[in-house]
This record gives C-alpha cells, structure tokens and sequence, in this order.
C-alpha cells in the first residue's frame, strides 16, 4: 500500500512540474514533440496532434522534450530535399527562406542526405527569444510550488490535527500520543496514536477513564502506580492495548514521580475558512520554502566541510516508508507531506547543477550575457555529466535506506525475541 502511495504522489509531482513546462512551451509558441512520464525504455506511447504522450518504465521521473532544445534537431531525409528545392526557388525568385544545413551519409552502398534544424526555425526551443526559454524552464518549479499551496490550501479548509488546551479544548479533543522515551515501558505505544481509554489492571472493569486528558492521564498513572496501568490506544483505525508499570526517576524535575515515559498532547481538528486558509496556506508556503532552502544550502555546506550527516536524507526506500506513516495518521498530514515533497522538487530542480532546470538557467543566462550559443555539444555533455552525478546520489542515498531498513528490521527482531518491555 505504501509503495502504491509512493507512486501515485510521485506520480501526480511530476506531472504537474512537467505540465508547467509544457504549458508555457505551449504559450511561447514551442513544438512539443513529447510528454514523458518516467524514463526510457518506453512502454507505450499515445500521439495528439504533433505531441506523443508516452509513458516509460522507469518510474522515478518525467520529462518534456522540446523540439531544438538541444540545439541540432535532425529532420527526415525526404523533408531536408523538400527543403532545399524550396529554398532554391525562395533564392531564385529573390525571397528569404529557410536554410537548412545538409550532408551525404553513406550506409553500405546507398547515400542519402540526412538535415539538421532549419536556422531561425521559429518554433524551435533555442530560436525563441531568451526570456521565453527561461520561463520554461522556471515554469516546472512555479508549479511545484503553486502546487504546493493549493494543498496547504485544501488541508486548512478539511482540518488540520491542532495542539489545544485542556480549559479550551471542545470535546472532540483526542489525547495523541506525540513520543515515547527509548525503553521507557510506554515505548512500545507508537507516535500518533490516540488514546481512547485507562484502567487499572487490578482494580476491575470498573475503574476506567475514558477519553482522557494530559492531566487526567498523570493523575491515574501516580494513583495507579506501582501496579500496572492498561493503555487502550488507536492506530490505523484498529485498537490495540498496552500493559505498562509506572517507574519512577522518568521525569527529571520530579524523580520521585511515577511515569511510563510517554509524551502527550490533546489534539483537536482545526477546520479553516477558504479566506483563513488562503492566507494560512501562503505562509505555510512561504515558511516551507525558507526551512527547505536553508536546510540544503546547510547540508552542502557541510559536505564540503566533511560534517553532513547524510543519514537524515532519505531517498525512494525511506520516502516510501513515510508516505505509508503520513497516510496512517490521516488525510490532512498526507497532503501536507506532499506539499513539502512539492517544494522540495522546486528548490531542488533550482540549483545551479547541470541536468536540473537551474543548471540549465545558467545555460541561458550566459548566452544572454554573452550574446552567442553555448555549443549544442557541450551543453548535452555537461548535461551528461550532471545526470550520471545526480544517478549516482540517488544509488547512494538509496542505498543509505537499505542500510536504515535493515537496521530497523533487526532492531524488530531483537525486541521480538525478547518480548514486551
């Protein structure tokens, strides 16, 4: 299930990053030769007037190819002679018309001409003016980012799980659990589940507290100790109980104090008008962008002074793993993990690294300066070189996840062996 989750959210990014590309090529007045979802090799393709729609086996990605973005785009033998016979007539009767560059290829004992791009073709990516291209390359970030609003949008409005006061709080207030201490004999309740009731094993059905708050919680955990407290949770829309002995010397300003080492908080949903969300949203946003930004700026700059901790970054396996936890808590925190997914892809595909769309500005913003083209070649060689880089980031940090995963599965095991703490 979490897998599935995984690919319809990537799914679903990468789409409306790519959308913004193609809707603005569209705009500008670019051929659109295709709209891929995923990467070669492809499955199946479906043609559209002069776009095919194909989707690829690899599934971590997307793209839209434009036509001359690349600078030499070839053209078929038959439309090159089509081209030179009417570029003879348009000189012969005095007029301007395309040139085209041909040469003789020869394969065994045939020759043809193969051509190349039609200079000043005007629907080509490298023909139009410089700001249109810069707009469609930033077009993909802006939609991740709109994208990423609208969702903060929509969680406001449906309701967002809001830490309240106990004088304040109404009485669909839910104790939640927000973390337990390692080894603490709560640890084994997991986050985010919410407590439903208490009782005390050797006090009978009838001492129970249903519905619980902070402070009642406390005060029939101190009642009950040192006997055994029965903690009846809710996780994943299924009930499940734990057997827990207050201990003291868990809480440091009090250690004579029972605890069971669990962290609480009375929950409440927060519904937001359209009006209040919009504006909520947008910070949110706004708040979202700045914490992400620094965050990686933070994490390069310590790669380069060896002190990054790249066991924080995680890549498809660990991504996987916490779109099932978002979704296990609700709608609202779903939306909210993939907005921040959407705006990572925005900050990400900004930085001024061959292959992503910021890398590519720079591209553009050099040929503004300078006022001639980067050579085709060289540009799809340093390409070359960024994607093979940003493959072998994603074999590392994918293979940081395998390592995490491992390391979680055998702590499992252990705790499994020896049983309930």
């Amino acid at each position: 299930m979490s897998i599935l989750l995984f690919f319809a959210v990537l799914f679903v990014l990468i789409l409306v990053h790519e959308w913004g590309h193609y809707i603005v090529a569209k705009k500008t007045g670019m051929r659109i030769d295709e709209f891929g979802i995923g990467f070669p090799p492809k499955l199946f393709g479906i043609k559209r007037g002069e776009t095919e729609y194909t989707f690829n086996a690899i599934p971590i990605g997307g793209f839209v190819r434009i036509f001359g973005e690349n600078g030499a785009e070839p053209i078929s033998p038959v439309e090159g002679e089509a081209l030179d016979r009417q570029s003879e007539a348009n000189a012969e009767a005095g007029e301007g018309g395309a040139r085209v560059s041909t040469h003789a290829v020869v394969n065994g004992d045939q020759s043809h001409k193969a051509s190349t791009v039609r200079k000043g073709d005007p629907r080509a990516f490298n023909n139009r003016p410089k700001w249109a291209q810069a707009l469609v390359l930033i077009a993909g970030v802006v939609m991740n980012i709109l994208f990423a609003w609208l969702l903060f949008v929509i969680t406001f409005m449906v309701g967002v799980p809001t830490a309240v006061d106990e004088t304040t709080a109404g009485p669909e207030a839910q104790l939640m659990v927000a973390g337990t201490l390692a080894d603490s004999p709560a640890s084994m309740i997991p986050a985010g589940a919410v407590i439903t009731n208490l009782s005390a094993s050797h006090m009978g059905s009838d001492e129970i507290v249903s519905n619980p708050t902070p402070t009642t919680f406390a005060d029939f955990v101190s009642a009950t100790a040192p006997g055994e407290v029965v903690i009846t949770y809710e996780l994943n829309d299924s009930l499940n109980e734990a057997l827990v002995t207050p201990v003291q010397g868990l809480i440091a300003g009090n250690p004579e104090r029972y605890a069971v080492g669990v962290s609480l908080a009375l929950i409440e949903v927060k519904q937001q008008s359209f009006g209040d969300a919009i504006v909520t949203g947008t910070v949110a946003t706004g708040n979202g962008l700045v914490a992400i930004t620094t965050g990686l700026f933070t994490l390069i700059g310590q790669a380069f002074t060896g002190t990054a901790d790249f066991t924080q970054v995680a890549g498809p396996i660990g991504i996987v793993g916490m779109v099932g936890d978002a979704a296990s808590v609700g709608l609202a925190a779903l939306l909210t993990f993939t907005a921040i997914i959407s705006l990572n892809l925005a900050v990400i595909n900004l930085l001024p690294f061959p292959a992503l769309d910021g890398g590519r500005l720079v591209f553009v913003a050099i040929e503004t300066i300078t006022g001639k083209d980067i050579p085709p070649e060289w540009a799809g060689r340093i390409n070359l070189v960024g994607f093979a880089l940003l493959l072998l980031l994603m074999v590392a940090v994918t293979y940081n996840d395998i390592i995490n995963l491992y390391a979680t599965i055998s702590t499992i095991y252990q705790n499994s062996k020896r049983g309930p703490s």
